[in-house]
């Protein structure tokens, strides 16, 4: 994995440590599909926050470009619980090849990746 574990900030004099937040994303061209992943994912404790959002995509696929309405659900949790994330993602997931990837946040306000790391304990 190419994200850091965790990083520190210090707080009142004292340094804090906290798993490093991401966000996971993969698309889906159904919206209770959808929903349903992102559910799962906040109940689970895999993530603490999921948002759904409509966009159009342009791809290459079956050898024709394809153009199509879809879903982009953008998953807040930490780099420890990315191999979770993604296989929850695949067990609800309609797509012969979906596209599930996720980004290190490189700059986050402290408090906010602390509630992140504590909503994504897996647990």
């Amino acid at each position: 994995m190419a994200f850091p574990a965790a990083f520190a900030w210090s707080r009142q004099g004292v340094t804090l440590y906290v798993m490093k937040p991401i966000a996971v994303f993969t698309t889906i061209d159904d919206l209770e599909r959808a929903q349903a992943i992102a559910t799962s994912l906040v109940e689970r404790k895999l993530a603490a926050c999921v948002q759904i959002s409509e966009i159009e995509s342009v791809y290459s696929w079956q050898g024709a470009t394809q153009k199509d309405k879809e879903l982009r659900i953008m998953a807040k949790t930490v780099a420890d619980r990315y191999t979770d994330v993604e296989a929850a993602i695949r067990a609800l997931h309609t797509y012969d090849l979906p596209a599930i990837y996720a980004f290190g946040m490189r700059e986050v306000f402290a408090p906010f990746a602390e509630w992140v790391a504590e909503k994504s304990t897996g647990e």
